[in-house]
């Protein structure tokens, strides 16, 4: 069977489950569409702009195969999905990971004879050997104006620590150096199973982010935290970034800075002192990493408000930054809001925040010249260069570290380098010997 999957991580996650199973049924996993008896597509159903690459994703499998099940966030549209592909064999939603086995298995009934020893322990990964995503839960509480993810992917339910912190060695033990733990809302881990700790190493821990961030420190070399709203407890957080068990690095969407827009947008935590407490957080861990997400041009987002955003980020000094045009989501509360900020509005006020943040991270990137950091070695050329990331460098979103004299390094290898040059995103150096 083949796969094609879309979205963000937590979608890459699924995927890797859902082949995990379907080849511990003794299924195996054609690279093109020519070879497969069946394709799967995991879709992505938060933008419109997102769908429509699902659905021209769909598409292409079926011009290409024919015989296509898709499954996602955009499952929660089969009648979108039949009405443009009625030759779709099944539809199924984010997550429902029983249903979609069902679907292959009837649409490409088991082998006779399934090779239980096809999956390793760790199971199937769509990420290189040496970093893995970790969900630690689906779903989520808050009802923000522009999301409609509680009704793709419901209320939060949040994983068994014991189980996390299993999954989390297998990972290791099949030689994952950098976990990236993830979830809708990493700050809410287990608010809905609080009361219920699980015994582990002759212990217990408690369904709490700082335990379980605190744990899987002891596990993995490099433990990266993503999705953290900022509630009052990550405070406690920061210490154990200090004491070296997970990287100082956090990925807070703050969405806004001002507060009128922020009302409008039912973001929680808005009312938080948050500059004050991004400095103490950098007295703590002096190399701690923020890295956000903004929107621009959401309703009634007026001129003030958004240089008042633009402000803000001179005074929070942000590593990273990202940035959407707000875009209209089928269902989100959000599209009903009046003082619709018109298109060419948005783009300037992009351009505006995009050139505001690169400024921002040249300048940081700039103060690393000189000196030695901590690398992953992500990629290894064939004439003595090497692509990497700090610890400030989540994969895929962030920037790079680019080396050379590195020939004799591996992927997954974790080297100290002296920082030689930088320029807007990326550094450039050289691994001590």
């Amino acid at each position: 069977m083949g796969m094609v999957s879309l979205g963000c991580p937590k979608n890459l996650v699924d995927s890797e489950r859902i082949l995990t199973k379907l080849r511990s049924d003794g299924y195996a996993m054609s690279p093109d569409y020519a070879g497969a008896d069946v394709v799967l597509v995991n879709t992505c159903g938060f933008l419109d702009s997102a769908k429509e690459e699902s659905l021209e994703a769909i598409g292409e499998a079926i011009a290409e195969n024919g015989r296509v099940i898709v499954t996602g966030c955009m499952g929660k549209e089969a009648e979108v999905i039949r009405a443009r592909f009625p030759n779709v064999l099944a539809v199924t939603g984010a997550h429902q990971y029983e249903e979609v086995v069902g679907a292959v298995h009837d649409a490409a009934p088991m082998p006779p004879s399934p090779f239980v020893n096809l999956v390793p322990d760790a199971g199937l990964k769509l990420t290189p050997r040496h970093y893995s995503y970790l969900k630690i839960s689906e779903g989520c509480n808050h009802r923000c104006a522009f999301c409609i993810i509680p009704a793709l992917r419901g209320d939060l339910v949040s994983r068994r620590p014991d189980a996390i912190l299993r999954e989390a060695e297998k990972l290791v033990e099949a030689g994952t150096k950098e976990l990236l733990v993830i979830s809708q809302d990493t700050s809410a881990y287990g608010v809905d199973i609080r009361k219920e700790p699980r015994a582990w190493k002759g212990g217990e821990v408690i369904p709490h982010m700082t335990d379980l961030a605190r744990e899987l420190g002891k596990i993995a070399p490099w433990v990266r935290l993503h999705y953290v709203y900022p509630y009052p407890h990550v405070d406690q957080v920061i210490p154990l970034m200090a004491e070296g068990l997970i990287l100082p690095y956090l990925d807070i969407p703050f969405q806004h800075a001002s507060p009128s827009v922020l009302r409008a947008m039912k973001r929680p935590a808005n009312e938080a002192k948050v500059l004050e407490r991004l400095k103490k957080w950098r007295e703590i861990a002096p190399d701690l990493t923020i890295r956000s997400t903004f929107v621009v041009g959401f309703p009634g987002e007026t001129e003030a408000d958004f240089q008042y955003l633009l402000d803000w980020l001179d005074e929070a000094q942000l590593d990273r930054v990202g940035a959407f045009r707000f875009e209209p989501v089928e269902g989100a509360a959000a599209n009903d809001l009046p003082g619709a900020v018109p298109e060419e509005v948005k783009e300037e006020r992009y351009a505006r925040i995009m050139e505001k943040t690169a400024a921002i991270s040249a300048a940081k990137l700039q103060a690393k010249i000189g000196r030695t950091l901590e690398v992953i070695i992500d990629e290894v050329g064939e004439e003595g260069g090497a692509t990497g990331r700090s610890q400030a460098d989540a994969p895929e979103i962030d920037g790079e570290v680019f080396l050379r004299d590195a020939g004799h390094l591996s992927q997954g290898d974790i080297v100290q380098v002296e920082i030689e040059d930088a320029d807007e995103h990326d550094l450039y150096g050289v691994p001590l010997a």
